[in-house]
C-alpha cells in the first residue's frame, strides 16, 4: 500500500476570506438571519453582473430548475428534452412537475448534449430544453437557441456548474431564456446551499418570488394574497452574505481554475496517463469556467477497476469523484423504461470519468502531485 505524509486533497474545497467570514458574524448579530436586506444585496448584485436582467435566490439549484420549468409552462403531458450526463436533479424536476424527461446521448469530446441527437428527438409534445454544462463548458449556444426558436421551445438552462463561463464573449446567464445556477458548497461561487434564477422581464420575477414562498403577495403594512401553490424555497441572509464575498471575486476564481487547468495538461503532456489512452477534457480557456476537470480511464487497458484507480489516488492522499453515473441507468429511470444501450456514449463516459482536485486554493505543486499520482498508476497496471 503507498502511504505518504503529504495533507489530504479533497478533490474540492471552498474559499471563503475572513471579510466574509465577519460578514456572516455581522448578519448573526443583526437579528434578521433569514430573507431580508442581504438576500436583496445579492440578487441586486447577481442582476448587475448578468447585465441587468432580473434575478431571484432560491434556497438550492434545484429548486431554481423545478421553478423555472413551473414558468415556462411545463406540466402533465409534455416532454422535455435533456441530457443523462449530469446529477440526477436535472431530470428529477421534470419529473416533479409531472412532464417526462427525455434523454439523448452526449458528443464524446465535449461530454455535453448532443445537438444534432437533441434535434431528433422533438416531437409534438416537446415543450422545453433542459441543456446542461457539464463542468462549466457550454455548448453551442447560437444553434442551440436556433432549435429551439425553430420549435418554439422555452429553454431552461441548468447552468450549475458555469457560473462564470461564456459564450463568445457574453456571460453564461446574461442572455438567453430562463437560466438556472447552483451556489452549493461545491460549486465555484457558493452560498453554502443556494441558487439563483436568471429570468427574462420583471413578470417572471414576480412568478418566481410567489413560487419561493408559498404563492403568498403582500400589500401594505396587513394585506396578503395565495393565488398559486408555491412552496418554501428562499434564501437566508446568512448565505446571501457568503454570496456576496464570493460574487465579488469571481473573476479571481475563474483564472485562477484556468491556471491550475492549463497546469494540468501542461503535466499530463507525453506522460504514461496519456499514453495508456486517458482522455483529458475539451481545452478550452475562453468560455469554461473550470468547474472540474475530469479524465476518462481507458478500463478495457487498465489492470484495475475505476473504484481501485480511486482507492490508489486515495492512499496517496488524494480525493476524487465520479461526475456522474449515466442517470438513466438508475432504478427510478428504468422502472421507466430506460436501459443499457441506449445512449452508449454517456454509458461508457458515466462508467469510466474520475474527478480530479481542482479549486482555488490548490497551487502548482499539488496538480503536479496529483499527475505523478495519476502517471504512477497508469504505467504501473497499464498495457501498452
Amino acid at each position: 500500500m503507498t502511504q505518504t505524509s503529504l495533507p489530504f486533497l479533497p478533490f474540492t474545497r471552498p474559499e471563503i476570506d475572513e471579510e466574509t467570514i465577519q460578514g456572516v458574524v455581522d448578519v448573526l448579530r443583526s437579528g434578521w438571519i433569514t430573507t431580508g436586506p442581504q438576500n436583496q444585496q445579492f440578487e441586486a448584485e447577481l442582476s448587475a453582473y448578468f447585465g441587468g436582467r432580473p434575478v431571484r435566490s432560491f434556497n438550492s439549484g434545484t429548486a431554481t430548475m423545478e421553478i423555472g420549468l413551473r414558468i415556462a409552462g411545463v406540466g402533465a403531458g409534455d416532454e422535455v428534452i435533456t441530457t443523462p450526463m449530469t446529477w440526477v436533479s436535472t431530470s428529477n424536476v421534470i419529473l416533479e412537475v409531472g412532464a417526462t424527461p427525455v434523454f439523448v446521448d452526449i458528443d464524446p469530446a465535449t461530454r455535453n448534449m448532443d445537438l444534432d441527437q437533441l434535434e431528433k428527438a422533438i416531437t409534438p409534445r416537446t415543450k422545453a430544453l433542459m441543456p446542461v454544462y457539464l463542468s462549466g463548458l457550454p455548448l453551442d449556444m447560437d444553434r442551440l437557441y436556433d432549435i429551439a426558436r425553430a420549435h418554439q421551445l422555452r429553454v431552461i438552462e441548468d447552468a450549475a456548474q458555469a457560473f462564470g463561463s461564456t459564450w463568445r464573449g457574453k456571460r453564461i446567464g446574461s442572455f438567453g431564456d430562463i437560466v438556472s445556477f447552483s451556489f452549493h458548497a461545491n460549486k465555484n461561487v457558493t452560498t453554502t446551499e443556494g441558487g439563483a434564477l436568471v429570468l427574462n422581464n420583471e413578470e417572471e420575477a414576480v412568478i418566481a418570488q410567489k413560487y419561493r414562498l408559498q404563492g403568498i403577495t403582500r400589500t401594505g403594512l396587513d394585506g396578503m394574497d395565495c393565488d398559486l401553490l408555491g412552496g418554501k424555497y428562499n434564501l437566508t441572509d446568512v448565505a446571501a452574505r457568503v454570496g456576496l464575498g464570493q460574487l465579488r471575486q469571481v473573476e479571481r476564481f475563474t483564472e485562477k481554475r484556468r491556471q491550475l487547468a492549463r497546469a494540468y495538461f501542461e503535466g499530463f503532456a507525453n506522460g504514461a496517463a496519456v499514453k495508456q489512452g486517458v482522455q483529458l477534457p475539451v481545452r478550452n480557456f475562453t468560455d469554461s469556467n473550470w468547474h472540474m476537470f475530469q479524465i476518462a480511464l481507458p478500463l478495457e487497458r487498465l489492470g484495475v477497476t475505476r473504484a481501485e484507480f480511486m482507492a490508489q489516488l486515495k492512499e496517496r492522499g488524494i480525493g476524487t469523484g465520479v461526475h456522474y453515473p449515466a442517470l438513466h441507468l438508475f432504478t427510478l429511470y428504468r422502472a421507466r423504461g430506460f436501459a443499457e444501450g441506449m445512449f452508449p456514449h454517456a454509458e461508457k463516459y458515466g462508467a469510466s470519468t474520475v474527478t480530479l482536485p481542482l479549486f482555488t486554493l490548490m497551487s502548482h505543486d499539488d496538480v503536479a502531485r496529483v499527475v505523478r499520482a495519476v502517471d504512477e498508476i497508469c504505467e504501473q497496471h497499464g498495457q501498452y
